[in-house]
């Protein structure tokens, strides 16, 4: 696109801000300053700051074949979060508390034709959605669940990884559901939890409400239900109101004997 447009190189980084001649192929005005144009010419990510160029090379540069980007892919990081998670083609995962399936289909964009895409949640109108959208667009490999308040419902033994983004602060008996979890995973697998930060010290049900979750309180359900704790972000994620988001990543031994 860019050799199309006959723009010589070294202007995509040239100082000018939405000045240069870039942006204004794009008819963009005032911040962002900085864009990553993909190698179809669209643009794949607005920038205000060089800090997290990095950070966005990495997920524009992925082979999977994800959905039309969006802006909360710019900060939610999805390709990151599957990276380490250890998802790849083949793996059979759950979206746990899918909600509208952001997460689902990139999961399913991930493991493809020959994986399997676990959609998790309490509401059955959501479900009924993400079943639609999978069959407009043919993924077989997305399959639909309706858990219980105590129980994700997921096959046991059967999963590489698991997924909850935005939704452990909801589960009114995280003890029961953990054990769920636990059961539905396959020794050396992952959990991923992707929450707003909160401080301690507020009731349960401010926490519901507020949608947020102390790391601490997290970590404690977790590694209370069997897994271990092997990686923290306190500042993974976080869209541009400014809401910061906390990444923790669990496994499950190899053997039950620690």
């Amino acid at each position: 696109m860019i050799a199309q447009k006959s723009v010589f190189w070294p202007q995509i980084c040239d100082g000018k801000a939405e000045k240069g001649e870039v942006p204004k192929l794009y008819n963009v005005q005032g911040t962002p300053v900085l864009l990553l144009v993909d190698r179809l010419g669209n643009i794949a990510g607005r920038l205000s700051s060089a800090t997290l160029l990095d950070q966005q090379l990495f997920e524009i540069t992925t082979n999977d074949s994800l959905p039309p980007r969006t802006q909360r892919d710019t900060w939610q990081r999805p390709v990151k979060v599957a990276e380490a998670l250890g998802i790849h083609a083949g793996s059979a995962v759950a979206d746990v508390g899918a909600g509208g399936g952001y997460f689902t289909f990139r999961l399913a964009a991930r493991v493809g034709a020959n994986g399997r895409v676990y959609a998790q949640d309490l509401d059955a109108k959501e479900l009924a959605q993400i079943r639609d959208r999978s069959a407009k667009e043919r993924l077989t490999q997305i399959q639909t669940i309706q858990g219980t308040q105590d129980d994700p419902s997921l096959p046991e033994s059967s999963l590489d990884a698991i997924l909850i983004v935005d939704a452990f602060h909801e589960f009114t008996h995280a003890d029961r559901m953990m054990a769920g979890i636990f059961r539905a995973m396959k020794p050396g697998s992952r959990v991923g939890v992707l929450e707003r930060s909160a401080p301690l010290g507020l009731k349960t049900a401010d926490y519901m409400e507020r949608h947020f979750l102390p790391q601490e309180i997290l970590i404690d359900h977790v590694t209370r239900g069997g897994l271990r704790l092997v990686s923290f972000d306190s500042d993974f994620a976080g869209p541009p109101d400014g809401t910061r988001y906390y990444f923790a990543v669990f496994e499950k031994p190899h053997s039950t004997r620690q």
